[in-house]
């Protein structure tokens, strides 16, 4: 491979990179504003500004090629004193808005200040003075204050989004973006330009002014937004979600997130009147499908389920949950076998040809139906409608789902004498007709996996907390959850629910029936299921998180 130096180090590259993705690669900083990986070369900050040897004046980075041989210096007298200038010119207008700015504790321009200026200014006039609080879409507001023209927002639209939608207008001092005449900025992706912002012109509608930085934890996990599965970091105060941001991976969703993942995927989590708490049992004397469920503690929402469903074997349907982690699915399956005697599974698909495009989205709007696939989990079909129209079915178990999402299947709900099911939100008709109700962790609660529909099994990791991780932890306070995965907060707010995982409640009933599954924690399930269903040997350290390609048969 071809090398440069720069600093004195020797870095080797590939031919057509510049000097900064030299340099990044090999962890080297080269500080840059317009410059990002994912966008085409601007070349206006000039923050990237380097000496290079045997030529006359000093070259940026980011659009300078390397070539072999070139010898390259960061930090001599010239570099220094050039990035002093720059840092100098972008803080002239800039208006002194840190107190109050979203993006302070995240923002480049606060970093490379301290960095690489001198701290001080020359500049004693009046401050150039532009638009607060501008609405370019339904989801981002702008600052023109803050702008420093990186035009990483116009070129991400262009390229990326397809959308042009952002450019400058006016010159000079009085150069800002607005969007074109008629238009908003309103793409699927518009978020992303929060992110790409160096600095906090751009903020987003919905996390704006709710917290700073430093008051969050951070989780790594997954959007389960559709069947892409881009990777995600979940943002939490208080115990709870205030933002979702992308995170990068090459092999799935780059850099980027859509806005239906950031906000869609949260809307009911930390929503009190959605989410259930106990578990919920109708009451044998209510004969008809209303609302009238009874909150109960845990054990005796599976009594009442063991003996809805004893002596109903080989005539219980199961609904295994797209929208479930590989983990619950694998029990599932495994309690349908061992003690039903039941090798059938079937589950609800979700597609709609109209949110997938050809950027990230896809069509499935379910996290792990190739999971399923993959556990050998067949779509509800015509034929096991009739079953249940014919009366083959006495019971019905469903995890993770809403049965109404099939109206053909809500239609035939009285066909069953016995209704089971897990789920994290309540009012819904799948809530109303239930027998027993089990309050499921959701997503952002637990520890398991979802497999993408490039086969690629990916973690997710609690963020919030529950009650359950709190009665497990035992001695271990609230405010040492991050051991664990979830959030740190030095204030929490008591919004925990009274939720557990599906793998852990279906254990419980299987133990009722006198079968003893054996495993005590998700990754336990995790590599009974690799081990039986996939014929690997894999736990959650090997899934890192980048993800594990899976390249068997059944893919």
């Amino acid at each position: 491979m071809p090398k440069l130096i720069i600093d004195n180090k020797e870095v080797e590259f590939t031919q057509g990179q510049t000097v900064i993705e030299a340099a990044k690669a090999s962890g080297i900083e080269i500080p840059h504003f317009c410059w990002h990986p994912g966008l085409s070369v601007s070349g206006n900050c000039r923050i990237c500004l380097v000496e290079i040897e045997k030529l006359p004046k000093l070259a940026i980075a980011c659009s300078t090629s390397a070539t072999d041989g070139m010898v390259v210096h960061t930090k001599s007298e010239k570099v220094i004193s050039a990035q002093n200038a720059v840092m100098e010119f972008l803080l002239i207008n800039h208006p002194l808005d840190c107190p109050i700015c979203d993006e302070a504790g995240e923002c480049k321009l606060q970093d490379y200040a301290f960095k690489y200026s001198k701290g001080a200014s020359r500049f004693d006039e009046e401050k150039n003075h532009k638009d607060k609080r501008v609405s370019l879409g339904p989801n981002v507001m702008f600052d023109q204050e803050r702008c420093i023209s990186c035009s990483r927002c116009i070129r991400f639209c262009d390229e990326v989004a397809k959308e042009p939608q952002l450019t400058f207008v006016q010159r000079g001092e009085k150069v800002t973006i607005k969007t074109f005449p008629g238009k908003e900025l309103d793409n699927p992706y518009s978020m992303n330009v929060v992110e790409i912002c160096p600095v906090g012109a751009l903020t987003s509608k919905h996390f704006r002014f709710r917290s700073r930085v430093w008051d969050m934890s951070f989780t790594d996990s997954v959007c389960p937004g559709c069947s892409r599965g881009c990777n995600t970091i979940i943002g939490v105060r208080q115990n709870e979600i205030l933002r979702i941001e992308p995170r990068e991976n090459q092999d799935v969703n780059n850099w980027w997130l859509c806005d239906w993942g950031r906000i869609n995927t949260i809307k009911d989590i930390s929503n009190d009147k959605v989410r259930m708490n106990l578990p919920k049992i109708k009451p044998e004397e209510v004969a008809t499908s209303d609302d009238k469920l009874i909150e109960v503690g845990w054990e005796e929402a599976v009594s009442k389920s063991v003996s809805m469903l004893t002596g109903k074997k080989g005539s219980v349907l199961f609904l295994a949950s797209p929208f479930s982690t590989l983990e619950d699915n694998y029990t599932l399956k495994k309690f349908a076998k061992e003690v039903f005697n039941c090798n059938e599974l079937f589950y609800l698909p979700k597609l709609d040809v109209e949110f997938g495009d050809n950027i990230l989205r896809k069509s499935d709007k379910s996290p792990n139906s190739k999971g399923l696939e993959v556990l050998g989990i067949k779509p509800l079909n015509d034929e096991i409608l009739k079953k249940i129209h014919d009366g083959k079915y006495k019971a019905l178990y469903v995890i993770n789902d809403e049965i109404e999402r099939v109206p053909e299947l809500a239609n035939l709900i009285s066909k069953f004498e016995a209704k089971v099911f897990h789920l994290n939100k309540k009012n819904t008709f799948t809530w109303m007709n239930a027998d027993v109700m089990f309050s499921e962790s959701c997503y952002a609660e637990i520890n398991g996996t979802f497999m993408n529909f490039q086969g690629r099994i990916q973690r997710i990791r609690p963020a919030v907390a529950t009650l359950e991780q709190e009665r497990l932890l035992g001695e271990y306070s609230l405010s040492r959850l991050d051991k664990f995965g979830a959030h740190n907060d030095r204030w929490t707010k008591d919004n925990r629910v009274n939720a557990r995982p599906t793998w852990k409640v279906l254990k419980q009933i299987a133990m009722a029936f006198g079968k003893q599954f054996k495993f005590e924690n998700s990754e336990e399930v995790f590599m009974e299921m690799c081990r039986v269903e996939l014929g690997i040997e894999l736990d959650y350290d090997k899934v890192g998180s980048a993800g594990y390609l899976l390249k068997t048969e059944k893919v």
